[in-house]
């Protein structure tokens, strides 16, 4: 078994790879050829510290040249701060593969399936972009949503450091960034990213244009959300990754009052890859995401195949 170092990944995993890897697994679990395991936590306090430990995992086919793969991510969290590993088992021996250090492909991974749903929902001519947060998922989705829309600007709300990190992406995307209240980036907006840890609506979904794409990918707890029911009931299509996840982490949707969410509207991003629906460029699209193993396995496989790893 092959020990996998963040600087390993560095060397071999790039931005569009990883959107490629993840429309892949996306697709293949739309299909029933992938599982999920979903997340699991166990949560303490040890000397004042607050304690987690989580896990979650999925099984995927060969695609390709890559190898049927079972996989599980582990994670620990000491006061708010996060580290990850992913191993990696062969389907066809079940012997380990790897086990990978997986702090920065966690951080490219949800912003990469964010642009899968984006690349597929979002209007072509999408000419703005909003960012709301200014962490690094908040940069990790503005510089993964302008790979797969040609945006002319972006805005930048934040409740704190919003004036430099505008600055940090106009640097970074060579394009107009600007700082701005809520009420005008949500309703300026062609493709809205909320990536920040409210636990309450950021704005008004009244506010949002007909035809904008909105990634909400702050939270993945049932208690805290990031979108109000005003938004969620004017969305032509809620898009999650795996309804069993949402039902059980997707404040934003398990916060909504009854009959907001009609469940025609409530769709796996797997299932739409594979079967899109047609859509009015008048209508809303929400993509929610709480982050699920089969984005980590897939990662994990393709950076492990490329080290020679599996």
């Amino acid at each position: 078994m092959r020990l996998i170092t963040e600087a390993d990944v560095a060397t071999v995993l790039d931005p569009d790879s990883a959107v490629a890897a993840l429309r892949a697994a996306f697709a293949q679990h739309g299909r029933g050829q992938a599982q999920v395991l979903a997340r699991h936590r166990a949560i303490t306090s040890l000397d004042g510290a607050s304690l987690a430990i989580s896990a979650m995992g999925a099984i995927l086919d060969a695609d390709g040249v890559l190898p049927a793969v079972l996989g599980t991510k582990v994670y620990s969290a000491r006061n708010g701060k996060y580290n990850f590993l992913v191993s990696l088992f062969s389907a066809d021996t079940g012997a380990a593969l790897a086990t990978l250090e997986a702090n920065e492909f966690t951080r490219l991974r949800t912003a990469a399936a964010s642009a899968v749903a984006a690349d597929l929902l979002a209007l072509p001519d999408a000419k703005t972009l909003a960012v709301f947060g200014a962490g690094i998922q908040a940069r990790a989705h503005a510089e993964a949503l302008s790979r797969v829309r040609r945006f002319e600007r972006v805005l930048v709300c934040a409740r704190s450091g919003a004036e430099a990190f505008a600055a940090e992406l106009a640097a970074a995307l060579a394009l107009p960034v600007a700082a701005v209240d809520a009420a005008t980036a949500a309703s300026q907006a062609d493709v809205i990213a909320t990536a920040t840890r409210s636990a309450t609506p950021l704005f008004n979904g009244e506010l949002v244009k007909p035809g904008a794409f909105v990634a909400a990918v702050g939270s993945s707890t049932k208690a805290a959300r990031e979108l109000d029911d005003t938004l969620l009931a004017r969305a032509a299509l809620v898009v999650v990754e795996w309804h069993e996840a949402a039902r059980q982490e997707a404040g934003d949707i398990v916060l909504a009052a009854p009959g907001v969410i009609a469940p025609e509207r409530l769709v796996e991003l797997g299932e739409l890859l594979l079967r899109p629906r047609p859509r009015s460029p008048q209508d809303i699209v929400v993509y929610k995401s709480v982050g699920i193993g089969l984005e980590d396995v897939a990662l994990a496989r393709l950076v492990a195949h490329r080290l020679g790893a599996c």
